[in-house]
This record gives C-alpha cells, structure tokens and sequence, in this order.
C-alpha cells in the first residue's frame, strides 16, 4: 500500500481530513515537521473524528528524517505539484510509492520536487475562474483523496 506524506502542512482540518482517509484505506500517514498546528489541536481532532486509533501515524522532525525512513524502507517517491505536467491518472502506481503533498499555501519546494523520482498533477479544467486566476489547486484533503484512491484502484488493493 503507498504512503502519504505531507510536508508540513498548515491547517488542522486538512490533515485531519487525510487522517480520516488514511484510517478508511489502512495507509500509512507520514506528517514532516514542522506542523502549522499543535498535533493535539480541536479541530484536527474533530476533523479526524474518532478514526485517530485507526491512523498509522508517522511523525518525521524533518524532511531528512522522513528521508532516511524513506531510503530504508525503499520505494519511490511520486510529488504532487499543480506546476507538473504529468498527469497522476496515466501514471503507474507501485505498492511501495512514498506519495508526497506540499504545503496547502505554497506547494512543495522545488528542492524536494528535485528529489523525487517522478512528479505528477491532477489537471483541471481551464474554466473561466482558472483563466482569471482564481483556481489555482484543489484542497490538500481532497488531493490526497484523488491520487491515494487512484493508486489503491490501480493496485488492486482494498483497505484492511
């Protein structure tokens, strides 16, 4: 089953939201500090409702930390980026892939986009509002969700 990473995200419902959705496919959460939020915060417990025994949960003090694990452990590590142009839904999945998100006000650093094997978007429509400026990526929760249960369709797998 991949992995999610999130590299110190910001805001306590999003990451209690990919909390949910790791507790729901039986996927491992890796959070990188540091975190916009205190771990014990209400509302990333409530957005994690009582689902949080059921998160394997995976606190990293830094980026070099998660790394480590990361090279131990093997796989590759697959980027989210709205600035890819390789799309997640043509791309194969692997059990072992380390799926990596970015802050929700910034993104990745292209630093760790250069380090990952490969990097992928999830396209959207170039409506109006997406021309004007006015959509510029999907909610963190809501990305995760598009990409993990794309890779768990793609595997075959089902949540334990």
């Amino acid at each position: 089953m991949p992995q999610v990473v999130l590299f110190q995200p910001q805001i306590p419902p999003n990451t209690g939201n990919v909390a949910r959705t790791c507790a729901a496919t039986g996927t491992e959460l890796h959070l990188v500090e540091p975190l916009g939020f205190a771990i014990d915060d209400r509302q990333l417990k409530r957005a994690g409702l009582d689902y949080w025994p059921l998160v394997s949960l995976q606190r990293h003090a830094s980026w070099g930390d998660l790394n480590s694990v990361r090279q131990n452990r093997g796989g590759r590590l697959v980027a989210l980026s709205s600035h890819s142009t390789d799309v997640y839904s043509d791309f194969c999945f692997q059990p072992d892939d380390w799926l990596l998100f970015g802050r929700e006000t910034e993104g990745l650093p292209a630093e760790l986009i250069g380090q990952a094997d490969c990097c992928l978007t999830i396209p959207m429509a170039q409506s109006r509002a997406v021309q004007a400026g006015g959509v510029r990526s999907l909610n963190l929760s809501v990305a995760v969700g598009v990409v993990l249960f794309e890779a768990i369709r793609q595997l075959g797998t089902r949540s334990a």
